[in-house]
């Protein structure tokens, strides 16, 4: 079984766990309060700038429960990392996403702007829509690519089916992942814009999506990135590797999400 501890830390990331609620660590301090006023940057307030850009990855997981992380007071369930970085970060417990279901919770996230106003606003993208995220659209990908950032997007999409849909036209440089939800009769494996796999072997999806994400961080570490984690699990139907099946010891789902956490 592959090793539930941290992997090695590498320089200048800057981790953001989404995670059905909200983000990792201790609650963000309320404005005015000393926590506040003394969690300011010392160069000069709340405009200070690094002197060097930090790099960003984003991991969002998807139909992940609020209380099945420890986080959050799961006990079934181990989630050693994800933990780790709830104690090193501040969570957002008072966050909530932009709406109920995945594509127009995902717009909201990718653009900041109410779904509505993207055209995304009251259903998923299914299997035959011809509709997506515009490409008029501003996306955090496009945000941090005009600040020099190299851009991965990883994982599932769901913004889109048509070319014009897809991270690439969304401001990311590269994107492996689907296009589509992996309960529907589309689901494919894309590098790009190249079809890997179709029908996808889901057991071995969040090894896959690591994998490349760790490839993508081992070949920027001499210029800032954002890498966008979009994880398949644990959106039904469920699935996890030889390495974690059966070995959770509260089902499929704590099997799958004991996987996302070694991830």
């Amino acid at each position: 079984m592959p090793a539930r501890h941290a992997r090695a830390r590498l320089p200048e990331i800057a981790a953001v766990l989404l995670l059905a609620a909200g983000c990792a660590g201790p609650d963000t301090p309320a404005p005015g309060s000393p926590d506040a006023e003394t969690s300011q940057p010392a160069g000069g307030g709340p405009s200070a700038r690094a002197a060097t850009p930090p790099n960003i990855v984003v991991i969002l997981a998807d139909d992940l429960g609020y209380g099945d992380i420890g986080a959050y007071g799961a006990k079934r369930i181990r989630t050693p990392n994800i933990d780790r970085l709830a104690a090193a970060g501040l969570r957002f417990t008072q966050g909530y996403a932009s709406a109920n279901v995945c594509s127009p919770s995902r717009a909201g996230l990718m653009t900041g702007r109410y779904a509505i106003r993207s055209g995304l606003a009251f259903k998923v993208v299914d299997a035959g829509s011809t509709h997506g995220l515009p490409e008029a659209e501003e996306t955090l990908g496009e945000l941090v690519k005009r600040e020099g950032y190299r851009t991965l997007y990883v994982g599932k999409w769901h913004l889109g089916n048509f070319p014009e849909h897809l991270p690439l036209k969304h401001g990311f440089d590269e994107f492996f992942g689907a296009p589509a939800s992996n309960d529907m009769p589309n689901f494919a494996l894309y590098d790009g814009d190249v079809l890997v796999e179709q029908p996808v072997d889901q057991s071995t999806l969040t090894r896959r999506y690591t994998d490349r994400a760790m490839r993508f961080i081992a070949e920027n570490s001499d210029a800032p990135f954002m890498l966008f984690l979009a994880h398949t699990f644990p959106h039904i139907p469920l699935y996890a590797s030889g390495e974690f099946l059966g070995k959770s010891g509260a089902g499929l789902y704590g099997d799958t999400v004991e996987e996302l956490d070694w991830s």
